[in-house]
């Protein structure tokens, strides 16, 4: 009876979904160990068929040459790269132009269109972009992905399959250096995203994940073109519900890929993950909600809390930090991530996210691209006039 009573106690509630969160890290680290593992050279006998890669581009940002320089040194017999801004004077216009002089043998465009076609600035861009698109096969990307030589041939493979629709790719976090708030904003993205992301895929989810939206012109026309993705900030959730709707496919190029975590603060590091929170929550509250799972760190400091002259407790909590930190080592090496900092991070990288999850919940309020707004079901986003409230 006290062993039942123990496990009803707030301490015991706390140390099982602490556990189940080991249990789901342990799983979501193999399955991207797995699929490293498993990447190799797309299939020569695979069909290329030319591609057009759009890269919409708002001022500069960390490592945004690195990036665009990657898609520029692609392994891909016949592509055309786009690059759109809305300014005259955008600050990654005279990275494109360095981009130009390097490689004079690609087909390389600069579209410089300020036209305004809605909320979302940056599918406001791709639709200005889009006129020049020449190929069917159309490959979206965001403007700080990093890839290898070999990133379009498992994309445009992977798009093959006549069941498939719609083309993403997983993504980790690289932090532009090693300073604390990029460590931690990096350590969300490798330690809790991605491995979330493979368990989910592996149980039966298909979600579309912005940096790779790649499809066919024809399945974007369908989907009503990229004006139906203008209202919603999660413009790659709302085109993959769009896609499926069609009863195609989300198909995962084999290959990963790198975001730059450019963040020079904590605390825009707190806004960038609110407004991921946010959206994430109006879109799916439950499986939100259930993703408080991926923090046993969390729980299991509340075991201490609630429990605090207990040996137990304290030895449970030393014994958490070890499995989280084993398999964040794991997935760090997976992902060619050499600094050991962020496992001493893991206590406080919980603790934040707890944090992002309630103000998640008590808020609509998002910064997005110099503009305040508030997310409304289904993510379309409604346009803030007024200052918001504190608690917004």
């Amino acid at each position: 009876m006290s062993v039942l009573n123990a496990l009803v106690s707030p301490s015991g509630l706390a140390a099982a979904v602490a556990v189940a969160g080991c249990v789901q890290a342990t799983l979501g680290t193999f399955l991207v160990s797995r699929f490293r593992v498993q990447e190799k050279r797309s299939d020569q006998a695979v069909p290329m068929p030319p591609v057009t890669v759009l890269k919409p581009l708002h001022g500069d940002e960390p490592l945004l040459e690195e990036a665009l320089e990657s898609f520029c040194t692609q392994d891909y017999p016949a592509m055309q790269i786009i690059f759109g801004v809305q300014s005259e004077d955008d600050a990654a216009i005279p990275i494109v132009r360095r981009l130009c002089e390097r490689h004079p043998a690609l087909d390389i465009e600069l579209v410089i269109d300020p036209t305004f076609h809605g909320i979302n600035r940056k599918i406001g861009n791709l639709i200005n972009m889009m006129p020049r698109a020449r190929h069917d096969v159309l490959v979206i990307s965001d403007s700080d992905i990093h890839v290898a030589p070999d990133y379009l041939r498992h994309v445009v493979g992977a798009l093959v399959p006549p069941n498939v629709g719609l083309v993403t790719t997983l993504y980790a976090g690289l932090p532009a250096s090693p300073t604390l708030p990029r460590l931690l904003a990096a350590g969300q993205i490798n330690h809790n995203f991605l491995p979330g992301v493979m368990l989910s895929r592996y149980l039966g989810r298909q979600d579309c994940l912005g940096a790779t939206m790649a499809l066919r012109r024809s399945m974007l026309q369908a989907i009503g073109g990229l004006e139906a993705l203008v209202p919603h900030v999660a413009d790659d959730a709302m085109l993959g519900r769009y896609v499926r709707e069609q009863g195609k496919d989300i198909a995962i190029a084999a290959c990963m890929t790198w975001t730059t975590v450019g963040e020079r603060s904590l605390r825009e590091v707190l806004a960038h993950e609110l407004r991921w929170g946010r959206t994430v929550k109006t879109l799916e509250p439950l499986g939100y909600a259930a993703s408080a799972i991926q923090l046993p760190l969390f729980w299991a400091t509340m075991v201490v809390v609630f429990a605090p002259h207990a040996t137990w407790t304290w030895m449970f909590f030393v014994s958490v930090w070890v499995a989280r930190a084993i398999c964040a080592f794991v997935m760090d090496r997976a992902l060619a991530q050499r600094s050991l900092v962020p496992l001493f991070l893991l206590p406080l990288r919980d603790w934040l996210s707890a944090g992002i999850m309630v103000g998640s919940v008590t808020g609509t309020r998002v910064a997005w691209r110099g503009q305040t707004m508030h997310i409304s079901p289904h993510s379309a986003m409604t346009p803030r006039s007024q200052p918001a409230s504190p608690g917004d």
